[in-house]
This record gives structure tokens, sequence and C-alpha cells, in this order.
């Protein structure tokens, strides 16, 4: 790659009606929201829509999935069932995100069909929706690979691959699986490549199965000033107590603490329960079924404290998240870097707290060299507050109705935010996100309607059809 190939992604704040889109699809982004691009959108999306092979370095939160969708959506041909688009993501819980978000810029085309193929869901719904046919697919290489051998996905019509944080799909050992799936689609398509970081399995990806990419790099993944770190050293006796230490005294309304073990992760999701906090955790040992509705309740603000590995995290993004806590000190300053970065994205601010043992000193003066300054270290003693005065329990705004019925059922979220607004009597502002997925749809509502929602919804009716409805109470 040569250094005319490089572009900065320095630039922000130009607006998307620069770029050459369908007036359409400019008035969706309008109603969506999306005014001015951030960076890597505005530094990426000139050359992909220009259809140039890409590699951008940006990390879950910098709008990239943005960046590629509107690349990808602007080649679609409606009139053709055949997919024609493959986004290649590491882990379902990103699949299902991304999958989210193309559907929702993808408002202003009529009958653009988007399936999800990843594993842990049955086999037998995805092929009949392969059947129906489809424009876009987004799913884990070991899925797709599973589809490719039965016959049940045909890549021949593909003309935009995308792999979406490939570097953590070459961390999770998928670059033959991934060659093989590039092996599948036309030679002459465009390839999108989007990573963290630059390691030596990119550039053999770039290599071999990119054309003259152009690359771009975001300089500032996240402003220092943006994200407050504030370490603390532990005895290890202490270091599960301080957790909720830190949660009452900086009372974030979201928080994603990490643990090194899944071990530990039930243990500290023991402790915080014990002290009356609203935690779920999430690790490998969990199915699929309940990591999901894990990811659902944390995402949509019905529990407070999301406990979790290294592992389980992968291609999580939540917006607004106020809080990151390191229950203990990774080894590797660069996962330290992404775990607080979590936090302060885009415009908003955020805490990174991190607890340490005296043992763990050289893994901190590892992380000061990364950053090149010193760490701020504050004491417990300074979260202890007033003992005469008790600490009000944290709550979570929102409880999370599960509806048996999703997309299969041909429900969609205004269907459901009209059952509550219309004969309900409940108003836009008391509900929260609504996340359908293909047998289930699950949406937040303001803890003092719940009951009330619950009764409503169950007594009357989703797009004319009686519904069961039940409140999901896994938080506690």
């Amino acid at each position: 790659m040569t250094p005319s190939d490089k572009t900065s992604a320095a630039q922000t704040g130009l607006p998307f009606r620069e770029l050459p889109l369908a007036p359409a699809a400019l008035a969706n982004l309008e109603q969506l929201g999306y005014l001015l691009m951030t960076p890597i959108q505005a530094a990426s999306l000139p050359i992909a829509l220009a259809g140039h092979d890409l590699i951008a370095q940006a990390k879950t939160g910098s709008g990239k999935t943005a960046a590629f969708a509107l690349a990808l959506l602007t080649k679609l041909n409606v009139r053709r069932f055949a997919v024609q688009a493959l986004v290649l993501c590491p882990t379902r819980e990103l699949a299902d995100q991304v999958s989210q978000e193309i559907r929702r810029l993808a408002r202003s085309e009529d009958n653009i069909k988007l399936i999800t193929l990843c594993g842990g869901a049955q086999m037998r719904p995805q092929i009949s929706s392969l059947e129906h046919g489809a424009h876009i697919v987004v799913g884990t290489p070991g899925r797709i690979i599973d589809h490719l051998e039965r016959g049940s996905l045909k890549l021949d019509a593909v003309n935009t691959l995308v792999l979406d944080e490939a570097d953590r799909m070459l961390d999770m050992g998928f670059f033959d699986d991934i060659a093989r799936i590039a092996g599948a689609c036309p030679e002459e398509r465009q390839t999108l490549l989007f990573s963290a970081t630059y390691p030596e399995g990119i550039a053999r990806l770039s290599r071999q199965f990119l054309r003259e990419p152009q690359e771009v790099i975001l300089l500032e993944q996240h402003q220092g000033s943006k994200i407050r770190q504030r370490f603390y050293e532990v005895a290890e006796e202490q270091r599960l107590p301080a957790v909720g230490l830190l949660l009452n005294h900086y009372r974030p309304v979201s928080t994603l603490a990490f643990c090194n073990t899944k071990q530990q992760c039930r243990d500290l999701l023991a402790v915080l329960r014990g002290q009356g906090f609203h935690a779920l955790a999430l690790h490998g040992d969990m199915e699929q079924r309940d990591r999901d509705q894990v990811l659902v309740q944390f995402a949509n603000r019905s529990c407070s404290v999301l406990v979790a590995t290294d592992v389980a995290a992968r291609g999580l993004d939540i917006s607004q998240l106020e809080a990151v806590i390191n229950v203990d000190i990774t080894p590797d300053p660069e996962v330290h870097t992404h775990r607080i970065g979590r936090t302060g994205r885009v415009d908003q601010e955020g805490w990174a707290f991190s607890l340490a043992s005296a043992k763990q000193l050289r893994r901190v003066a590892a992380i000061e060299k990364a950053q090149g300054r010193a760490v701020e270290w504050h004491s417990l003693a300074e979260l202890q507050g007033d003992g005469d005065l008790p600490v009000k329990p944290l709550v979570p705004a929102m409880l999370t109705l599960q509806i048996l019925g999703g997309r299969k059922e041909k429900i969609r979220a205004g269907d459901v935010l009209g059952a509550l607004t219309g004969e309900a009597g409940f108003t836009k502002a008391q509900v929260g996100k609504i996340n359908v997925t293909e047998s289930s749809t699950y949406v937040a509502v303001e803890r003092g309607i719940a009951r009330a929602a619950l009764k409503k919804l169950s007594d009357g009716t989703v797009k004319g059809k009686r519904v069961k409805v039940f409140l999901m109470q896994g938080s506690r």
C-alpha cells in the first residue's frame, strides 16, 4: 500500500447530503437523526461509494456500520432476489446489531430482505428464509460455511463483501473460513474490511482478497478527555465488595464490569445481587438464548450492571454506557484500551474504574507505558461516604416485557409501539427500546407502568392478534 492510498480520518462534521445518495436515503438519514458524519464515515464513505476496496481502522461505536451499510445499499437491485451483499462478523451479538442498523438505514427502500445467519440458532428456519430469497446476509463465518456446505446459500451474485471487526475474526481462528467464503464470492466484487487494529493477518487478508485497497486510519479512537480513568489499589478480599462501593458512590445508570474469568463473573454477580443491585452476567458457559435476553435487558436499561468476560463481550456495542469497571487488571494493555473504550462514545463522557492489587502493579505500569501517561490513583476510603446515611438502591428506570412473536409473525416495532400508545393509553415517552427477533419481541417500558403495560398487552392485541406477554425479571 502506498502512502497516497492512506487517508487519516480526522475530518468530521460534514453533512450526509454532500454524499451522492438518493433523496429518499438522505431523507431517511435525516429522520434517523444522522445529519453530520462521524470521522470514519467522512473518510470512508466517499471511497466506498466510488466502488473502491477499503481497509478502515475503526473501533465499535465509531459509526462504521453506517459507513459500509450505505455503500452496500446503494448497489442493491431490489428486483433481483439473490444475495448481493454479505457482511461477516465475529460474534452473533455484533451480527444482530449490524442487522438492526442496516434495516434502519434501508427503510427508504421497499422490500429489501435481510437475513441473519449465526450459530446458536436453528438451521431449519434459516434455510426456509433463504429459500424465499434475500438481498443481504449478515452472519458469523462458521454458520455461513455450514450453509455453503449444505447448498442453502449461494454467493455467486455478491457484489459487496464486508469483513467487520476482521482482527477479532482472526483472533478467533477464522482466517481459513474467511478465505473459503471470499472464494465463493465473485472476483469482481467490492470488499470493505474494518478492523480496530492492524495485525499481520490483516495485511495477509488484504493481499489475498482485496484489489488495490485504499486505507483509512481513524487517528483518535477515543478522546482521553471523554473517558475519566481512576485506579484503586485493593486487597484481594476487597476486590468484589469494592465494585458495589464504586456503583453507590458514582451512581452510573449503566455499567459494564469486566472480569478475567467466568468464575469471577459468577462470584461478582452473587455479591452485587446480595447488595441489592440489578445485575446480570454474560460469559461463555451460557446458552445463546440466555445471552440474547441478557443483552436485550442491558441495552434497554432494564439492568444496571452487566458483569462479563472479554470473550463474552466481543462485538458488544451499548450506547450511553456511563461506566466501565475493570474488576481485575488485564495483562494485555491493548485489551484494557478496548475495555475502557466502551464508554465515552462520540459526544458522551464516561468513567473507567480499575481495581488493582499490589501484585498487579506491573500490569498497571504496562498500561501507563501504552497510554504514555501516569494513571490517576484514588483510595477506597473516598467511596465510603457518610455511614449514617442509608444508600438509596440503584434501580434501573426500565423493565422489559417479552412478547412471544417476532419477525416470523411479521411483528414490527411500530406495531408494538402502536399497541401501547393506542388503546392502552401510554405515552411514547414511557416506552423505550423495542427489539424484534425471529420469534420474540422485547419492549422496554418505564418501571412504574410495567405491570399495567403487561396487562394491557395481554388483554389486547398486537397487529390484530392476541399475544402472550411476560415480564422479564432476570436482573434480580
